[in-house]
Formats: structure tokens, C-alpha cells, sequence
């Protein structure tokens, strides 16, 4: 499964997605420690997310779904981040819903 395919839903049916805004990644790791499946460090020192088949995406924007099981893994790392670039937002609007843009 890639980051086109249909994120699962949380408990209220929402699908989410999550992506990293790079130039404001501070490198801490502390994402890919909370959420290894879903973020991992790359050589450059940088964050980015995984796909569902491990694969580091690398795109600038590029998102991914948040696996239901990982949710509050997903949240603690967007709330942790000391670059507040970790993005969560609903799949079906867009609409940030953990984050540094989240209402």
C-alpha cells in the first residue's frame, strides 16, 4: 500500500494522514522513536514518513496514512516535536487535526 491508497479510519471514521515539513525539521528523532513504523530518520538527518510497505518517502509534502493502532503514537510525536512540522490532518478535507496548524 502506498500514500495514494485509502488511510484507515479512526474511531469517529475519519481517515487521517501525516506528513513532515522538512525545513523545519530539527533532526531530534523523537518521531521515529514514538512511531518507528511510520517515521524514520534519513541521511540527511531529517524526518520523513514511511509508506505502509516501509518505504522512506522522500517527496517534499509527501504523506502517509496514520495506522488506526498507531494513532496516539502519530499525536505524541506531532505534539513532542520541537520543530512543529509533524502535520496530521483528515484525509477527506485536509483539515489539520494534530499539529502546529491544527484549530
Amino acid at each position: 500500500m502506498t500514500a495514494q491508497h485509502e488511510a484507515p479510519t479512526t474511531a469517529a471514521g475519519e481517515a487521517l494522514e501525516v506528513w513532515i515539513d522538512q525545513d523545519l525539521c530539527t533532526g531530534d528523532g523523537i518521531c521515529a522513536q514514538y512511531a518507528p513504523e511510520v517515521f524514520e530518520l534519513d541521511i540527511d538527518g531529517l524526518a520523513y514518513v514511511k509508506s505502509a510497505d516501509d518505504e522512506l518517502l522522500q517527496d517534499p509534502g509527501a504523506t502517509t496514512p496514520v495506522p488506526l493502532p498507531l494513532l496516539q503514537d502519530v499525536v505524541d510525536s506531532a505534539k513532542e516535536c520541537p520543530g512543529d512540522c509533524i502535520h496530521v490532518r483528515r484525509v477527506s478535507d485536509r483539515v489539520e487535526v494534530y499539529g502546529p496548524d491544527a484549530e
